[in-house]
């Protein structure tokens, strides 16, 4: 596999060359840690918010629904038992985080891994820049045209935001724009393309050492 990759200006003209670092591709390794980088992201992604009622959180229930012995029935010391209806939830969820720890090496080699990937597949583009005449869906748009990735999902990853360029994306359904320091496993995964710009993928690199 070529460490060399094709840098393209917006017109999808060929400008120069980038060459990856030593050690940054890896294909021998990583298969383990790119699944457990998505399963942590995944995992931290979920709200955890659910949450149900005990028989001390119930309203009502305070007074013993009847006598102790005497009826001939079962015993009762609260009508919020979990075995009445309405009453508590026994074991139900709570509040919680479903974080999963991942170790920083663990998180680096799944990093190269995943680029490592999708270089291999030919999914990844190096924009020189990505400069906008103004803030306008349809400019952006054309550029996707003109890198022939307009009717596939792209994650575009830049080394700082600007205005222009989160106001032209914000609308396109199949792309979404991320800076360099926050790109993950799982979003090199997920989209048919990936386009870095060059100082996008110099830090993306910076990450990885």
């Amino acid at each position: 596999m070529s460490n060399i990759l094709d840098i393209l200006d917006c017109t999808g003209a060929r400008v120069g060359e980038y060459q990856i670092p030593e050690g940054v591709i890896e294909m021998e390794k990583g298969a383990q840690a790119v699944h457990d980088a998505v399963v942590a992201y995944l995992a931290g992604a979920r709200a955890g918010t659910a949450c149900t009622k005990t028989r001390g959180l119930v309203s009502g229930g305070g007074a013993k629904p009847w006598r102790q012995k005497g009826r001939g029935g079962a015993r009762a010391g609260s009508s919020r038992s979990p075995v009445w209806v309405g009453g508590g939830t026994i074991f139900g969820p709570t509040p919680r985080s479903f974080a999963k720890k991942l170790n920083k090496k663990v998180l680096v080699l799944a990093l190269k891994r995943a680029l490592s990937e999708r270089i291999a597949e030919g999914d990844v583009i190096v924009l020189d820049q990505f400069a906008l005449p103004d803030h306008k869906t349809r400019s952006a748009v054309a550029v996707l045209k003109n890198l022939n990735v307009a009717d596939d999902t792209v994650m575009l990853s830049v080394s700082e935001l600007d205005e222009a360029a989160v106001c032209a994306t914000g609308n396109i359904a199949n792309m979404v724009l991320r800076r360099a320091v926050t790109v993950n496993v799982y979003e090199l995964l997920r989209f048919k393309k990936v386009i870095f710009t060059k100082d996008a993928l110099d830090a993306f690199i910076g990450r990885l050492a």
